[in-house]
């Protein structure tokens, strides 16, 4: 044959030189007319079909299943198995490769990636995608393991070493830390001075050398194991606000590890973002710090972090940001009894770039606010557009009244939206489900939240018109034809819509009739897979679906940022690579298979 096989498309491009020889020895051409079926339910195939041009659809029975296009391959799994289980037609003149049973069966068993990508599910074909990224490019320094970074020696003192001896080691061995032992108690513990403590030790008036360093030393440490992961470390001292971790094997202590180590080595300046956030002095200072957080973003998606991962830090990190503008904005009284809390995505611990600002403002009851709280809130909300964050086009924002509330008027407006549950009142639902503190007293929030859970799932009918949502973004069946546009010029596919919407608020309708309180998308799906109110292998898709949707969204954002244009949300299928094809084909099909479980589980038929 002609050495103009595509070898740039998946699953060919992870072939060696060897391999893609024995493809081009082992492939033919073959023509298809318009409506002729290709392969057929049941027969033996023996060859696995490369299109060249045209489309094919895949039935089951009379129901179409998905579309391929230039670069696509069928059917490796019907190949592998002996039979095929869907009929494959021309949907126009076809013109296709036919490598041969055996080869592909050569390359499988040499190539266990090729295998992967071809016929596997969902989640070993993000598991092959991973590796393959692994190979080609620099692997993601989150990734790595606590003792690939630098540690340093764990010294140790009595409880009894006097705080003059504490910093005589302090200068010797260079540190900034000691550990302390206390054996006194009959359970042994160990505590850390450091020289923050030292500063307490002299303001306490007592000469240093007769005040133990055990008296003042801290004895609540978080520990880490030497094989965690470098990414899951940093979320952990940023959550605690704590700037160095031990680091035990087995009740060993192997040393510590230190913030200022950890994000020399990790190099994305999220440590720095903290720092810059935290020493703010003014709203000017923290817009410096919130464009950080985009670029923070986009070195590491592209040195290949997890989007889990990012999505935590991004949350940390707004949270630091949200609570510092709302401090340096509002009284310490207001801030003290009352509870800050962000919703949507942010509030889910699943943005990324920035998006509309969803937030709002719990007072506690016997608290008087200020007579100016109207226009306090109006500056916390010009400030976060000025960060970055546009207004929400639906105002649920802390500038509007209808999102300040005393804690019983808001415990009133969450049950009204249960007793009458009109369109509006089942979006604020829905948006109020996904709140998360930033700041305040979280326990007014709780109780608000605890209060709705209560009242929520005794009621059917308005449970199945909330789940009902899921399809408010029109007709899903279009997706396929947006996947495979035949010269259609309309290839912008919104994955917000088409994707992560029914998803996210599939979960969160399940969440609601099983009061389940978890608030983050993949802790919903956990805890009703723990529960047994949802398939284990469908909350495993759904999670690798998510996390695909995030990553691919996020890739456009950053591309749409790139070129200075607006971020939309949206994608274009046609400059998809034909393996981000193949996924957001298998993704979106998950989403297709939910919404069938949804209508059932919900009675959506029902629902006018």
């Amino acid at each position: 044959m002609p050495n103009a096989f595509n070898f740039s498309a998946s699953p060919f491009d992870c072939l060696s030189p060897d391999e893609q020889r024995l493809v081009r020895y082992s492939v033919d051409v073959a023509y298809f007319r318009e409506g002729e079926t290709i392969l057929d339910l049941g027969i033996a195939p023996t060859h696995l079909f490369i299109i060249i041009k045209g489309f094919v659809t895949q039935f089951d029975e009379s129901e179409v299943v998905t579309t391929y296009g230039p670069d696509d391959c069928f059917d490796g799994r019907g190949l592998v198995a002996g039979k095929v289980s869907s009929r494959f037609v021309a949907a126009e003149e076809v013109v296709a490769y036919q490598l041969t049973h055996q080869a592909v069966s050569d390359l499988i068993a040499s190539n266990a990636t090729f295998g992967a990508l071809l016929f596997s599910d969902l989640g070993n074909k993000l598991s092959a995608l991973s590796d393959r990224k692994n190979l080609n490019e620099q692997q993601s320094l989150t990734l790595c393991r606590v003792d690939e970074a630098f540690l340093r020696t764990a010294h140790f003192v009595a409880y009894e070493t006097d705080v003059l001896s504490v910093v005589k080691l302090f200068q010797a061995e260079r540190t900034t830390a000691v550990l302390v032992r206390d054996t006194r108690a009959e359970v042994h513990r160990v505590g850390i001075f450091t020289s923050s403590t030292l500063q307490r030790a002299i303001l306490d008036g007592r000469p240093l050398d007769q005040l133990m360093a055990g008296e003042l030393a801290n004895y609540s440490l978080i520990e880490v194991s030497p094989s965690d992961q470098l990414g899951d470390v940093m979320d952990v001292m940023l959550r605690h606000r704590i700037r160095r971790v031990l680091v035990v094997d087995g009740g060993e202590i192997k040393g510590m590890l230190e913030a200022l180590d950890l994000f020399s080595f990790l190099s994305n300046q999220s440590h720095l973002i903290t720092m810059h956030i935290e020493e703010a002095k003014d709203l000017a200072a923290l817009s410096v710090a919130a464009a950080q957080i985009t670029r923070m973003i986009a070195t590491l998606y592209r040195s290949g972090s997890r989007i889990h991962l990012i999505a935590r830090l991004v949350q940390q990190l707004n949270a630091r940001l949200f609570e510092r503008a709302w401090a340096l904005i509002a009284p310490p009284e207001l801030v003290a009894r009352s509870c800050l809390f962000v919703m949507g995505s942010e509030g889910r611990g699943e943005q990324l770039l920035k998006t509309d600002q969803d937030n709002g403002l719990i007072l506690q009851d016997d608290y008087t606010p200020p007579a100016n709280l109207a226009e306090i809130c109006q500056e916390f909300s010009r400030a976060l557009s000025g960060f970055g964050y546009p207004e929400c086009p639906g105002n649920i924002m802390i500038s509007n009244p209808e999102w300040r509330k005393s804690a019983s008027e808001f415990g009133q407006m969450t049950r009204q939206w249960l007793i009458m549950p009109g369109p509006d009142s089942l979006m604020n639902l829905a948006i109020f489900m996904d709140a998360h503190t930033v700041c305040g007293d979280a326990r007014l929030l709780e109780t608000v939240e605890a209060g709705l859970m209560a009242l929520a799932t005794g009621n059917d009918v308005m449970m199945s018109r909330f789940a009902s949502a899921i399809d408010s973004f029109g007709s899903s069946g279009t997706w396929w034809n947006r996947l495979m546009s035949k010269g259609d010029a309309d290839q912008q596919l919104n994955l917000k819509k088409e994707g992560i919407f029914p998803l996210v608020h599939g979960v969160r309708a399940l969440a609601l009739a099983n009061r389940i309180t978890e608030v983050n998308t993949v802790g919903r799906i956990t805890a009703l897979v723990a529960a047994g109110k949802l398939d284990a292998d469908m909350g495993t898709d759904l999670t690798d679906s998510l996390h695909f949707f995030m990553g691919l969204k996020l890739k456009a954002g950053l591309t749409e940022i790139d070129m200075d244009k607006p971020v939309t949300g949206d994608i274009n299928v046609a400059r998809l690579s034909s393996l981000d094809r193949d996924l957001l084909k298998d993704t979106l099909n998950v989403v297709k298979r939910f919404k069938v479980l949804l209508r059932h589980r919900f009675h959506l038929e029902a629902v006018a």
